[in-house]
């Protein structure tokens, strides 16, 4: 059997257990050393917010009439991520 070490991203600690899974199904870790302060962590994290296709699905529900909440409760990201993306856009279609 191999074992993997884990390191917690925030302070490196080794003391690190299982904590429950997220809603997407991937594995949620705590971190035990006290620096942390019980922190949780997911191992290959990726925020959605920062994909091309996540970009361009931005603009085309804008285009089709969707409000900014509405768009960012579809795809899963913030808000203030729908709003910049749609004033870069802006700024960029002026030029």
């Amino acid at each position: 059997m191999i074992t993997q070490v884990l390191h917690c991203p925030y302070c490196q600690g080794v003391d690190i257990v299982k904590n429950g899974k997220t809603p997407q199904g991937k594995q949620r870790y705590q971190c035990r050393e006290k620096p942390c302060g019980g922190r949780t962590f997911i191992l290959d994290y990726v925020y959605q917010g920062k994909s091309r296709k996540t970009k361009e699905q931005i603009v085309d529900m804008a285009l089709n009439g969707s409000g900014i909440r509405d768009t960012a409760r579809v795809l899963h990201i913030s808000t203030s991520t729908v709003i910049k993306e749609l004033k870069k856009r802006n700024r960029n279609y002026n030029k």
